[in-house]
């Protein structure tokens, strides 16, 4: 395992909640500091952008309140996620509010930025960039990102193509920093295989959607519980970049999602008026076999830990 930087260590499971395009809010990421892995949400769910300010000040005052009311199980550090893309007109307002909030963990995505780096640095946070293929993964060390997460094949919403076996043993042949990998990983169990594999964390998103806390409709959740990995279609159709999502939304919008017609990265918008991509066609991971039911967010969480404890103890057995 990596030597992890100081907000990356004591969590009481090796978990980092990846953050939901419209769906991670305030309360979800606090429940989950509180259960004891790292919270996270879009910079970009806070709207207008003022909201922003509400939502660190919120999340930071709350969590500060329950370490101080449990200093022996304190809360795990939450994160924000800024998305780099040139078609992000919020990035400088976004980041002077994380910067007064000194948020503890940036997760960056769509092109490594080396000024974002040295402006989270300065503050004595910790980024992370998310990547597909090794290729990126080198560019956004070189460009000064503390950690990596790896987006596998059958990671929810925007997801690479690639192996996990294959990405992580590519990435660690080279990389020793923190890794955390995402690509249908929704049970303890397969949090114990990321860490087998080499990364340091399981990155979970599509489980965390089926939760009382998330900001989805109960149409979405109830879909992810019905639903497995027959279910997810990939596709770059609705934003210009491939990406997984649930059949039956698709259906819902009118179109075949056998018979989808490819799209281009011209499309790509992600700080603009249309969010139909994701409100109204779902995203969500292969993983989602393993989901039963509704649940708060502290007891999906008690669950992952439980399969986690128990995969250990089969592993030791055998």
């Amino acid at each position: 395992m990596s030597q992890l930087p100081k907000a990356l260590q004591g969590l009481s499971l090796p978990v980092i909640a990846s953050p939901l395009f419209i769906i991670s809010n305030p309360q979800m990421v606090i429940a989950q500091c509180k259960a004891g892995v790292v919270g996270s949400m879009p910079a970009l769910n806070a709207r207008p952008a003022a909201q922003l300010e509400d939502w660190l000040a919120e999340i930071t005052e709350t969590l500060a309140a329950h370490d101080r009311a449990h200093p022996d199980q304190p809360a795990a550090p939450f994160a924000i996620n800024q998305i780099v893309h040139k078609s992000n007109d919020r990035l400088e307002h976004d980041m002077e509010v994380c910067a007064r909030y000194r948020v503890p963990i940036v997760i960056t995505s769509l092109g490594a930025r080396e000024d974002v780096n040295q402006a989270v640095h300065s503050w004595g946070g910790v980024v992370l960039h998310d990547i597909i293929n090794n290729k990126f993964a080198h560019k956004a060390v070189e460009k000064g990102a503390d950690g990596l997460v790896a987006v596998a094949a059958g990671a929810g919403g925007h997801a690479g193509g690639k192996s996990p076996f294959a990405l992580v043993q590519e990435i660690r042949q080279w990389f020793d920093g923190p890794l955390a990998l995402s690509g249908a990983i929704a049970s303890g169990g397969a949090v114990l295989a990321a860490q087998a594999m080499g990364a340091d964390f399981g990155y979970i998103g599509s489980a965390f959607i089926a939760t009382h806390e998330a900001r989805a409709s109960e149409e979405y959740k109830q879909a992810i519980v019905n639903g497995n990995s027959d279910d997810i279609v990939y596709s770059n159709l609705f934003t210009g970049v491939h990406g997984n999502y649930l059949a039956p939304s698709i259906r819902a919008a009118g179109l075949d999602p056998e018979n989808l017609p490819e799209s281009d990265p011209s499309k790509m918008n992600f700080g603009g008026a249309s969010t139909k991509a994701w409100k109204d066609i779902w995203g969500c991971g292969q993983g989602i076999g393993t989901i039963s039911a509704v649940t708060s967010v502290a007891e999906r969480v008690a669950q992952l830990r439980s399969e986690y404890q128990a995969a250990r103890t089969r592993l030791a057995l055998g």
